[in-house]
This record gives C-alpha cells, sequence and structure tokens, in this order.
C-alpha cells in the first residue's frame, strides 16, 4: 500500500474506513477544443463511413428526401442539445441524464436510468464500436475472405484494454488521444467530400438528377428520421463530464454550437459526394459504402479507407469510455454502485475504479453471441431516457423557477423536444413490440436491485461492513481516494 494513500468511506456505513475527503479532486483538463473532439468524435463512429443506406432506403431510394432528413436530423440534434445546454450550465454534474434525473425525479428513477446504462447501452456499445475498429483494421489483411472472428475479438479486446490504460494514466492523454483521433475521421470524411466536389464540378450527377424521384411512404420517412437520429447519437456525451470541462458555463454550449453544425456539414456532403460515384441499387448493396467510394476513385490506395474507417471507430471507443466511467463515478457518489466507483487516482485524478469496471463490462459484452441482439434494445431506451430528461427540465422550470441557469433557453425548445423523443418512444412500441417490452423489461428489473441491494446494504450493519472492508481492500490496491467536491465557478 502507498504511504499516501489513507482507507476512505463514502458515507457513515462503510464503518471500516475513515474519512480524510478533500485531498484530491478531479482536474478541469477539458478544453473548448477537447470538448468539440467529444461531441464530433462520439457522434461520428463508423456509420456515415459504411451504413448511410438506412435513411436512403427508408426515404424510397430519393436522394433529395434522404439529404433533407439528414439535414432535419442535425437541426433536431440541435435542438436537445440546447435543451442540455441549459440542464448542463444549471446542473452542473457529469453524469449527463443519470444527474439531471436524479435532480428532478429524485433516486429511483436515476437508478433505473443508471442500471440500464451498466447493463446494455454502454457496455454493449463499447463492445461492437471495438469490434468494429478490429474488423476494419485487419480487413486489408484478408481481402479474399472475413476476418476469422476469434482474431476480431482478441484485436477488439487488446483496443479496449489499450485505452483503458490511457485514460487510467491520465485525463490529457485521454483527451489527445480523442483529439487526434477525432481529426483522423474528419480527415477522412474531408477526403471524400472534396473528391464528391471535384465529381460535381466534372459533371458526375448523374445519381443526383431527378431528386426527389422516389417510391416512399409516411410511415417509412418516420423510419428514416430514427435511422437518421441514431447516427447523430452521442450529441449529450459532453453533459457526462461537465465536472472535468474549464468554464462549463462558457464551454458546454460552445462545443455544443460548434460541434452539431459540424456534423451535420459533414453527414450531408458525404452524401452528396456518395451519390457522385455510386448509384442508387450500389449504395443499398454495399456492406461498407465508404470502401465502395474508395475502389471506385482510389484505385491502389483504396486500402486506406478501411484504416480511416477503424481510426474513426477507436476514437468513438475512446470517449464512449471516457464519458461511461464517469457516469459510473457519478452514480457511485450518490450511493447507487459500490463507493469504490466514486473514488479517483490519488496522483493522476482519474477514476480508475470506474474505468476498469467499464472496460471488464465491455470485455465480458465481447464474451457472448448475442451482443448485437442487445444493441437491438440501444435506441428506444436511448430515446426513453433522453425524453424522461427533458420533462426533468421541464418540470424543474415549474418547481425550481428561481434555480440559477446560465442558460434559458425558450420553453418551445424543450416542448418541442420532448414531443420528438416521445414519438421516437411510441413507434418502436407499434413496430418491434417484442424488442421494446423485452427493453422495457430490462429497465424494470432494476426495480427490485434498487431497494433490495442498494436500499438493504445502507441499512443493514453486516452488509455495510462487508462492503466497507472490500473498499478498503481495493482502495489500497488501487490507490485512490474520494475526490473533493470542486466550485464551477472557481474554474478557468
Amino acid at each position: 500500500m502507498s504511504r499516501h494513500v489513507e482507507a476512505q468511506g463514502l458515507d457513515g456505513n462503510d464503518k471500516a474506513a475513515t474519512s480524510r475527503k478533500g485531498m484530491v479532486k478531479l482536474k478541469r483538463e477539458i478544453t473548448l477544443v477537447n470538448g468539440v473532439a467529444i461531441i464530433v468524435g462520439c457522434i461520428i463512429g463508423a456509420g456515415i463511413f459504411v451504413s448511410p443506406r438506412g435513411v436512403f432506403a427508408y426515404c424510397g431510394e430519393s436522394v433529395g428526401l434522404s439529404l433533407i432528413v439528414w439535414i432535419l436530423c442535425g437541426i433536431f440534434s440541435m435542438l436537445g442539445a440546447m435543451c442540455y445546454a441549459e440542464l448542463g450550465t444549471s446542473i452542473v454534474r457529469s453524469g449527463g441524464d443519470y444527474a439531471y434525473i436524479l435532480e428532478a425525479f429524485g433516486p429511483l428513477p436515476a437508478f433505473l436510468r443508471l442500471w440500464v446504462a451498466l447493463l446494455i447501452i454502454r457496455p454493449t456499445a463499447q463492445a461492437i464500436l471495438a469490434l468494429t475498429f478490429s474488423h476494419y483494421i485487419i480487413e486489408p489483411l484478408y481481402p479474399q475472405c472475413e476476418p476469422p472472428n476469434a482474431v476480431m475479438r482478441i484485436l477488439a479486446a487488446l483496443a479496449l484494454g489499450f485505452l483503458t490504460y490511457i485514460n487510467c494514466r491520465s485525463v490529457r492523454w485521454a483527451m489527445n488521444v480523442q483529439d487526434i483521433f477525432t481529426g483522423a475521421k474528419l480527415l477522412a470524411l474531408v477526403i471524400i467530400i472534396i473528391t464528391g466536389v471535384v465529381n460535381l464540378f466534372q459533371g458526375e450527377t448523374t445519381h443526383l438528377k431527378s431528386t426527389f424521384q422516389g417510391d416512399f411512404k409516411a410511415q417509412d420517412i418516420s423510419l428514416a428520421f430514427y435511422s437518421g437520429l441514431f447516427a447523430y447519437g452521442g450529441w449529450n456525451y459532453l453533459n457526462f463530464v461537465t465536472e472535468e470541462l474549464q468554464n462549463p458555463y462558457k464551454n458546454l454550449p460552445r462545443a455544443i454550437w460548434i460541434a452539431i453544425p459540424i456534423v451535420t456539414f459533414v453527414y450531408v456532403f458525404a452524401n452528396v459526394a456518395y451519390f457522385t460515384v455510386i448509384s442508387p441499387l450500389e449504395m443499398l448493396a454495399s456492406p461498407a459504402v465508404a470502401v465502395t467510394f474508395a475502389n471506385k476513385m482510389f484505385g491502389v490506395m483504396a486500402w486506406i479507407m478501411p484504416i480511416f474507417v477503424g481510426l474513426s471507430v477507436f476514437g468513438g471507443v475512446n470517449g464512449l469510455l471516457f464519458t461511461s466511467s464517469r457516469l459510473f463515478f457519478v452514480g457511485a457518489q450518490d450511493g447507487h454502485l459500490p463507493s469504490i466507483f466514486a473514488m479517483i487516482h490519488h496522483e493522476r485524478f482519474t477514476p480508475t475504479p470506474s474505468l476498469m469496471f467499464t472496460c471488464a463490462l465491455s470485455l465480458i459484452m465481447l464474451t457472448t453471441s448475442d451482443i448485437y441482439t442487445l444493441i437491438n434494445y440501444f435506441s428506444f431506451i436511448q430515446w426513453l431516457w433522453v425524453g424522461v430528461a427533458i420533462a426533468g427540465m421541464m418540470y424543474l422550470r415549474w418547481k425550481k423557477p428561481d434555480m440559477p441557469r446560465p442558460i434559458k433557453v425558450s420553453l418551445i425548445f424543450p416542448i418541442s423536444f420532448f414531443l420528438c423523443c416521445l414519438f421516437l418512444t411510441v413507434i418502436p412500441l407499434y413496430a418491434e413490440p417484442l424488442q421494446t417490452g423485452i427493453g422495457l423489461l430490462i429497465i424494470l428489473t432494476g426495480v427490485p436491485v434498487h431497494f433490495v441491494i442498494v436500499k438493504t446494504r445502507k441499512k443493514s450493519p453486516t452488509l455495510s461492513f462487508i462492503s466497507g472492508r472490500i473498499t478498503l481492500e481495493l482502495q489500497k490496491l488501487l490507490e485512490v481516494m474520494i475526490p473533493e467536491k470542486d466550485d464551477p465557478l472557481l474554474s478557468k
């Protein structure tokens, strides 16, 4: 055990621990540029490179309508992000939706949000991103066949382990990784867009003529929006690390207002570029549109596109790992997870236990063959909790009208966004009742867990003593301490 570390407990129930609170705290090392990189890096994953065909297919193969859907999805995401800018500057805590739901509706709804994130959303998304990264990185080595599944999973596990090490070592290292790989994915998309612009000037507009012709239906358009909004997922991830953002009252909204227009521009013009080269039929048939684009345009250099896709996803894994660990960190601070996850390293000021926990959950997901089935529940559950957070925002407007709100958006924004979230939550109930029903059941399994485990642990001296001893030993092993709360008004 390091002589610098004294064991601590999170609350009075951990009798085995003694408190020396306030010796360390999370550092505000995330700059405005880092914040933009987190949002852009978490939104832009493999989707725009691999399969923008979902929106196109549901738009009845209408090029013009699909581009309009991409634009409207960007506007919708900006609408939600503006609401989250108010939430993030009035409730200056990390944890995003969880922190806002806790403030508005109390511990049980907040725990259910944390429960489903812990059980499905975060580890499943990270595992799938890691598998996607490994697939595209090693794809050039297997030009005639699919890469071996075992090799992909081993490389995915190594990527998760490496990024966890980087995040445990230093917040600055993690942010450098995020900046570099966000830059790499934007570079790849800029190459695609510039190639498309050159093609346009050369008169390659065959697939852009008769732009709004297509066999589209109203119910399919709603599914097109669902696919498009899934591609914009991640616009609220900076809210999960607010406590480490420099000058959050200014940089949180600034990062949002910079990042989402960049993503919208890139998404729309990347699709335009694709259609200067790829026919609608090829778009629907291609397993990876950017790779098909590169094969047609870059010749012997086409191999760089799978590498760029892999690098893009690698940055997404880093951003998701970084924000997920903060969600579990904040949940532990509120007593919803073991107190060890609310501690940070005494010298590196990183939430080492929650990072290791996040990595372990993702590695477990890599071992299951049902991982892609689990992700089917992602969109429904995600929009459900975003809607609950926005409902909490409107409730706090009524319940706590005098709460400090450095940013206060027009009430039209949260009402409109909430109605859209309601629409996105209700549609799957009709379209895929089995999957959404299972998703709801998974959420409800958190109710007995909350009352039996969380509540019982706090009231039972025996469980509290056992928890305290385990926490003590882990604290010695990992050299971690309870951090001091920071005042965002004093941050620079």
